[in-house]
């Protein structure tokens, strides 16, 4: 009985050092620069891509504000040549602004932006 005891607790003490991490997040953006919006249409069903120009010194794009899953979904992220190229896809009507602060790693601290007002039309 006492080697179950045992076998447990370090089963579970396991199981929280491996959910633990996946659990955690970055910080979020705080708040963000002055910067340029761009204005994008699109219909329900097209793919809208971003791109965000490579930074130097540590510094990455990151998404600032959540996304209406119900209008917009992101389904890729690539490099490609200087840029980041962010994939959405269009799955519902409506607008939905994405904003994206320049951090360096994780941090809070935004040093600069860019903003994309997207608008789908309905079906």
């Amino acid at each position: 009985m006492l080697r179950l005891i045992t076998v447990s607790a370090a089963a579970i003490a396991a199981a929280f050092v491996l959910v633990l991490p996946a659990l955690g997040s970055a910080s979020p953006v705080g708040p963000l620069p002055k910067g340029p919006t761009s204005t994008i249409r699109t219909n329900f069903g097209s793919l809208v891509a971003i791109a965000l120009p490579h930074r130097a010194h540590g510094l990455v794009w990151r998404l600032a504000r959540g996304v209406d899953r119900n209008v917009l979904r992101e389904i890729s992220e690539a490099d490609v040549g200087k840029d980041v190229v962010v994939v959405y896809r269009a799955v519902g009507p409506g607008r939905v602004r994405l904003a994206y602060g320049l951090t360096r790693g994780e941090t809070r601290h935004a040093y600069d932006a860019l903003r994309f007002t997207v608008t789908v039309a309905p079906r």
